[in-house]
């Protein structure tokens, strides 16, 4: 008896010291990162929060905040059942995908899946790593287990949303459908959503716009596995295989330049600024002003305010005829520079 005795307070010292040992590891991995300070890029609305103009960030990358309400259900229901079957069931670590891991890395003697969830990726984004090992896996399981307790589900998919790298300087889903698409991700193709499903795991090596056919052998696997699962019907597969991938990247929205910069420079602080604008208007007569502008002739310049007599709001603000024509001091803005009348 005083053998087992001895024995159990043995095995308990050492789960006394694991236990402390383990706690002051994780204290000493230092405050939970929650991504309240970092910088995104700096947005400029109009009336009706459609983006006007968007402005990269210190590090010269477009990151634009997202939630789920901003993204296609669709393409929610790919990247879930693609990546996280079970992200609104675990606490942050699926220990069933784990378990899958370490079976098919000792089974095919290399890495097959990951296992990481949704939030273990939101982790490693929060707090980047530059090799895989033991030691970083660990640590991006227990970020996981503090973020979860720290965020609700959504709160950790709208990180996800805006924070997944697409390639380049693109960060977020928006700034990737708006620079591969030309629109915003409310609404994608079957083909597009899968793609930006697809670009995360490897965004460098499968940009579309350098590589498109990785791009696309690698949108045709997300669409296979999502399929396989039941999310997607097959006879909407095989048609979504047949689009081509964007081989080519957009510019992002540039309305209203001139008044965007100024809103900008008078309250740079300030990360999402809305204006009295109408998008719809604005592009239509920026495009009217450009046209009469070469119709005119060379370093001719227009300049167009509609204003609402109702309200006295101001619907469209053209400054110039082209933001970007050095040749026709684009950036003078026509409406406050001080002229001749004519």
């Amino acid at each position: 008896m005083k053998r087992w005795h001895a024995i159990l307070s043995a095995l308990g010292g050492v789960v006394a010291v694991c236990s402390i040992a383990c706690g002051a590891w994780v204290y000493s991995l230092g405050p939970v990162p929650l991504g309240q300070d970092m910088d995104y890029s700096r947005l400029v609305l109009d009336r009706h929060g459609k983006l006007l103009r968007a402005y990269a960030d210190k590090e010269g990358r477009w990151r634009l905040p997202a939630t789920p309400s901003d993204v296609d259900p669709t393409y929610l229901r790919m990247l879930f059942a693609y990546e996280d079957k079970r992200f609104y069931d675990h606490d942050g670590v699926d220990v069933l995908a784990l378990a899958r891991a370490a079976y098919q890395l000792v089974s095919e003697q290399h890495i097959v899946s990951g296992g990481s969830t949704l939030t273990m990726q939101v982790a490693r984004l929060l707090e980047p790593r530059r090799h895989r090992s033991f030691y970083a896996k660990l640590r991006q399981i227990t970020r996981a287990l503090q973020i979860e307790e720290k965020l609700n589900k959504n709160q950790i998919l709208s990180l996800y949303l805006t924070l997944a790298p697409y390639g380049g300087n693109l960060e977020g889903i928006r700034a990737a459908s708006l620079a591969y698409f030309g629109k915003e991700p409310k609404k994608l193709t079957l083909a597009q959503a899968a793609l930006l499903v697809a670009l995360p795991q490897a965004p460098e090596a499968r940009r579309p716009d350098r590589y498109p056919g990785e791009a696309l052998a690698a949108r045709n696997l997300v669409l296979d596995r999502v399929a396989d699962a039941g999310a997607i019907p097959q006879d909407e597969v095989k048609l979504a295989k047949r689009q081509p991938v964007p081989q080519g990247r957009r510019e992002l929205p540039a309305l209203a330049p001139n008044v965007a910069d100024e809103v900008v420079s008078s309250d740079p602080n300030v990360r999402v600024h809305r204006l009295t604008l109408d998008a719809d208007l604005q592009k239509t007569l920026e495009e009217l002003a450009r046209d009469r502008a070469h119709a005119l002739g060379p370093r001719i310049s227009v300049g167009i305010v509609a204003v609402d007599n109702s309200t006295n709001e101001v619907r469209a603000r053209v400054a110039s005829a082209d933001y970007f024509d050095a040749s026709r001091s684009g950036q003078v803005d026509m409406t406050q520079a001080l002229r001749s009348p004519g």
